[in-house]
């Protein structure tokens, strides 16, 4: 019970955090593609890092049963997916020193009409939007090595404790058999020396 809970909550943040990368890295793409050129390597391999991923999380949230009977492989495929992010990352990294923002102090002059005016010192947000959504593509990509490691581990820990259930069952199965066909052979043995007792009497 306590798997499924946390393993859809970091599921559920992966689904959110995933969404905003695909749509913005998908506008960048189609701007390349537009003008025939080819998508930067710094793009391309988050994007399509990020369409895979979110396509696997939502695949593994709405088939649950699935993915908890088979958690050893979805463990093994998130951690796949913890190693294509920091690639995707590591790609991207040259953002993170831009500064994506200017502000700057600016003054507005006010007309009053007959009272005058007044004048109000005011700060004005310049934001690069190219540069804000690398960013932000960036940041969430980190966000996702961490989410999915989380549910790698999760689904790890479970799918151990699922095949040392299986492993017990089996022993047990295979024990009661043992013992039920030892019983068969007991009542067999016993059925021929009473068989042979009476013909001993006859």
């Amino acid at each position: 019970m306590l798997f499924a809970v946390f393993f859809a909550f970091w599921r559920f943040l992966e689904i959110l955090t995933l969404i905003p990368i695909v749509g913005m890295l998908a506008y960048f793409v189609s701007i390349y593609n537009n003008a025939n050129l080819l998508t930067p390597s710094y793009i391309l391999v988050l994007f399509i890092v990020s369409v895979l991923a979110l396509a696997w999380a939502l695949f593994t949230i709405f088939s649950y049963h699935r993915s908890s009977s088979n958690a050893l492989f979805v463990g093994i495929i998130d951690l796949g997916f913890v190693g294509a992010f920091i690639a995707g990352v590591y790609y991207l990294r040259f953002i993170s020193a831009y500064d994506c923002a200017n502000v700057s102090a600016m003054r507005v002059n006010l007309s009053l009409g007959i009272f005058g005016g007044v004048t109000l010192n005011t700060l004005n947000l310049d934001l690069n939007k190219t540069c804000s959504m690398l960013k932000a593509s960036w940041a969430f990509g980190i966000m996702n090595c961490v989410f999915f490691f989380f549910t790698a581990v999760l689904a790890l820990m479970h799918g151990n404790k699922a095949e040392k259930e299986v492993v017990k069952v089996r022993r047990r199965s295979h024990s009661g058999h043992r013992r039920s066909h030892s019983g068969h052979r007991r009542s067999h043995s016993g059925h021929r020396s009473s068989h042979s007792h009476s013909r001993a009497y006859v």
